[in-house]
């Protein structure tokens, strides 16, 4: 169980960020605002996909008044995305956006900073101070040389004192980098000296799948350490794909309940009946399709799949020209190889609709029986190719022969 780091907590339109609340997703679009249908369709398409929370660039007026028939349309909470010019800020406040980000290292006026802070509180709007490697203050460059860690978190401090001198507290903060030794540090050095919430990202992450690795390697060390309350990844990419990148790391890490499919496979080997990548990107495409939550196992290899994967909510192995449908690894029916994923597609429905147990109990009573045959007959073809046996006898003469 991870234990997340205390914080306080802040509401973005209705999602609470912090203070114990579950870790959300972010995702940003890539529209032109003042496209409102556009930027509608795909805001709607994010939030299908996991996206808690939606950024929108508002970097001009015919984008501030997108933003204003947007937000009332939104069926989730809308971030506005400002650059360099103070007064768009107060443009999206007045379109009602329920929260905002801003870059200190592009808006720096004190004044500015401090009369959009008085605005936002006046509305209950948050901010989130957006500090980013690639975008820093030109005098914290001069002073540490490159965009370091201690650089990037002076830069949210001075920010954060901005807003506090005017009252302003409803703050959340990050400080990104496209290096992800820094950015991992940067957050850490960052959750010792504040309590605000922190939004986690590895900036200009690029395209997958390095994209997708980078992104995965800085955040999910940071919120495995109890680090981060709400995440984005940053991909050259279509931001649907982030937007389903941040919800299953969530699920994966045990930080959100399981919205979607979660399919697990072997990565096959010499005992493999089938050609399993080929079964798993049907049965992957079939079952996304399908949109079912469950935990799903294709296995290439009925001597071992079944009880390797177990703790699955359904699975597959093949088997001689067959495939053995297991559920928690109890095999429950054994179907023609041709049809291995039509049945464990129907029996997936099933099982969402009807439960483990009734499923269990619905099962064909001589499956397990066949299972173990086919199994057996496999092993007295193919042999043991692990060796298990020779293995076993080589350690245990190892150990009994130490001094």
């Amino acid at each position: 169980m991870i234990e997340r780091r205390p914080t306080r907590q802040i509401h973005v339109g209705s999602v609470p960020v912090g203070g114990g609340a579950q870790v959300t997703v972010q995702s940003m679009t890539t529209t032109k605002t003042a496209d409102v249908d556009g930027t509608l369709a795909q805001v709607y398409a994010l939030t299908g996909a996991g996206a808690d929370i939606v950024r929108i660039t508002c970097n001009d007026v015919d984008a501030a008044q997108g933003l204003a028939e947007i937000v009332p349309r939104s069926p989730v909470p809308i971030v506005a995305d400002v650059h360099f010019q103070y007064k768009l800020a107060l443009a999206a406040l007045e379109a009602g956006v329920h929260a905002l980000r801003l870059n200190p290292g592009n808006i720096r006026n004190e004044a500015h900073i401090k009369e959009v802070a008085r605005a936002a509180g006046e509305r209950g709007v948050p901010i989130r101070i957006g500090v980013n490697g690639g975008s820093l203050d030109k005098d914290l460059l001069a002073k540490y040389g490159s965009a370091v860690p201690a650089a990037l978190v002076e830069s949210a401090e001075t920010e954060i004192h901005y807003l506090e001198d005017v009252g302003f507290y409803d703050i959340k903060i990050s400080v990104k980098h496209s290096h992800v030794p820094s950015m991992v540090e940067s957050y850490r050095l960052l959750s010792q000296r504040v309590e605000y919430p922190l939004h986690l990202g590895v900036t200009e992450a690029g395209p997958p799948p390095g994209g997708l690795i980078k992104s995965v390697a800085g955040i999910a060390t940071l919120l495995l350490e109890g680090i981060g309350d709400t995440i984005r990844f940053s991909l050259t990419a279509d931001p649907v794909e982030e937007a389903k990148a941040g919800r299953q790391l969530l699920e994966y890490l045990g930080l959100r309940e399981r919205a979607g499919l979660d399919l697990i496979a072997c990565p096959s080997c010499g005992r493999a009946e089938v050609d399993v990548i080929e079964v798993v990107k049907e049965a992957q495409r079939r079952l996304e399709e399908a949109d079912l939550p469950i935990q799903v196992a294709v296995m290439g290899c009925v001597v071992n799949g079944p009880g390797e994967a177990r703790e699955a909510d359904i699975g597959i192995a093949a088997g001689r020209g067959k495939g053995h449908l297991f559920i928690k690894g109890n095999v429950v029916r054994v179907v023609p190889e041709a049809e291995m994923v039509d049945a464990l597609l129907d029996e997936a429905r099933k099982l969402v609709e009807e439960g483990v147990e009734a499923r269990l109990a619905a099962a064909d009573g001589v499956a397990e029986q066949l299972a173990a045959e086919a199994a057996e007959e496999i092993l007295q073809i193919q042999g043991d190719v692990n060796h298990t046996e020779e293995r076993r006898a080589r350690v245990a003469e190892v150990a009994k022969s130490s001094p």
